[in-house]
């Protein structure tokens, strides 16, 4: 292990546990108020303790901000590296120390598997879309093989997350037409599934269709009422 894979990653020291308290404060805040309607279902399938992947699908700019309020530790995310340009939300990723990815760019994809390797061996949560990139509706976008390989070389297990209504309440530009930018009248559902053992699998590819299958199962239908 190289020096910097043995430093405790910026997004799991106290600073990033700080802010990450605070602003779950104001999501939950928004949720419990009912500005949005949230139900979260499964919460308890991502471990306590210990390191976990935790996958889901790609259908809005908000995916992130809701999966990662659901949650109940301290997570990382891999995301595009547009936002760290972003006023506000490039600092807060900045604090957070999640990790960056240029789309499209094989040596920053590699990486971001190598600062999500790292964060997985101290222990930490990361979350990973496989599909790479937002999908519309009617869109099919092939899983890439990352969240497989990362999970079999490391032997951690990968909770798949199907998320719903997400697209509904901030729908991506190129697919709302004349419609609302941002319409919080509209349900979301974050449903989190049982976890993947990759010690079940020795290839990744059938792994990576199982977690799909899941995906879509657990994203399917319509959320039930607002918890």
């Amino acid at each position: 292990m190289d020096e910097d894979a043995g430093r405790r990653p910026k997004g799991l020291g106290k600073r990033a546990w700080v802010t990450t308290k605070l602003v779950r404060r104001v999501l939950r805040g928004l949720a419990w108020s009912r500005f949005v309607h949230v139900t979260v279902i499964g919460r308890e399938s991502v471990p306590a303790h210990g390191p976990v992947i935790v996958a889901s699908n790609h259908i809005s700019m908000l995916d992130a901000v809701f999966l990662w309020g659901a949650l109940r530790r301290r997570a990382i995310a891999i995301a595009m590296a547009e936002l760290w340009s972003w006023p506000v939300v490039g600092w807060l990723v900045r604090r957070l120390g999640q990790i960056p990815v240029v789309r499209k760019d094989s040596a920053s994809g590699q990486a971001a598997m190598t600062q999500a390797e790292t964060i997985l061996r101290h222990g930490g949560v990361l979350i990973i879309y496989p599909e790479g990139r937002l999908v519309g509706p009617g869109e099919h976008e092939p899983y890439k093989p990352g969240v497989a390989k990362l999970a079999l070389a490391t032997g951690v297990p990968i909770v798949p997350v199907g998320t719903w209504g997400t697209d509904r309440v901030l729908p991506m530009r190129r697919v709302r037409g004349d419609g609302k930018a941002f319409d919080r009248s509209q349900r979301v559902r974050i449903h989190f599934g049982a976890p993947l053992d990759p010690a079940e699998f020795d290839d990744p590819d059938k792994l990576l269709e199982v977690l799909r299958s899941r995906i879509e199962e657990l994203s399917s239908g319509e959320p039930g009422e607002s918890a």
